[in-house]
């Protein structure tokens, strides 16, 4: 069986996707789609513009929505039997398994970066990495601190992202490298993703997701707030929200996909991300990692 990934914010990189551009007619009218809905010529930024742009969270998640859909929509014989993507990821799995449609996933993924950048700029707030400690000792040192921070993305075994308040982050780090932590990485990134400051952008996305119609998909979605699939598109809509103020599930949404009898990853976005942790994930040799991109 085959399950197609779908990267989150971070994976982005000036010219991703210009030569599906320059050569495919589809691909182009797409990204030409992207630019009469955005309002702006993003496909600019992403394939000439700065770093720096690039990273902002208004432009970053639908780039790479964009470049990861066009993937998707223009690989000759795309047929998947299940589909997942890490964060941001989840919009591009659900317009890959047709659930909603590119036009749809797009404003969705803008109501949800304007949404969340609102609430960055309310609840100012950062994320860590954290490698080489086991899951449930971070999640009991992040309960212990008094501050909001709170793991955010369980990527791999030994490799969980936190979330919080900068005060909050900043104590954790310290105690998490105090109890023996490999290694802390605190991230660039706008604010505290995946953690309860991200609450006051739940009523804008919610107004935006009552607007589109989710329809039963191709194939089964794993969705991140859960590690489980569905087909149901009430549970998909309810899901998706929670995933702003709850942890990514990564690891446990790959252990469940390899369960049920995933044989190949193919990884449909930039950058090769959700590759690596999937090695680390994987238990088996069975199980065969690849991308399009």
């Amino acid at each position: 069986m085959r399950a197609y990934i779908f990267p989150g914010q971070g994976s982005q990189f000036i010219g991703m996707g210009q030569d599906l551009y320059t050569n495919h007619a589809k691909a182009k009218a797409l990204f030409e789609e992207a630019n009469q809905i955005l309002g702006f010529s993003i496909t600019d930024i992403i394939f000439e513009g700065t770093e720096e742009a690039l990273q902002r969270t208004d432009i970053a998640q639908p780039a790479i929505f964009i470049h990861s859909t066009i993937l998707a929509a223009t690989t000759p014989g795309f047929q998947p039997d299940m589909v997942a993507g890490h964060s941001l990821g989840e919009f591009s799995a659900l317009v890959a398994s047709q659930v909603i449609s590119f036009e749809d996933g797009l404003k969705l993924v803008i109501a949800r970066a304007s949404a969340m950048q609102k609430a960055c700029e309310q609840h100012p707030g950062t994320m860590a990495a954290i490698l080489g400690l086991p899951d449930e000792l971070v999640a009991k040192i992040c309960e212990s601190i008094d501050e909001v921070v709170a793991p955010a993305n369980y990527n791999s075994p030994g490799q969980l992202v936190i979330s919080g308040t900068l005060r909050g982050v900043a104590l954790a780090c310290e105690a998490l490298q105090n109890a023996g932590a490999k290694k802390i990485v605190p991230l660039k990134v706008g604010g505290a993703f995946h953690s309860p400051l991200m609450e006051p952008a739940e009523e804008e996305l919610a107004l935006a997701i009552a607007k589109v119609p989710f329809k039963k998909g191709i194939c089964p979605i794993y969705q991140n707030v859960t590690a489980l699939s569905t087909l149901e598109p009430e549970k998909i809509k309810e899901k998706l929200l929670q995933q702003l103020t709850c942890p990514i599930l990564w690891t446990q949404t790959i252990q469940h996909m390899i369960s049920d009898g995933v044989t190949d990853f193919i990884e449909c976005g930039p950058g090769k991300v959700l590759q690596g942790l999937v090695k680390k994930i994987s238990t088996t040799n069975d199980v065969q990692i690849g991308s399009i991109a």
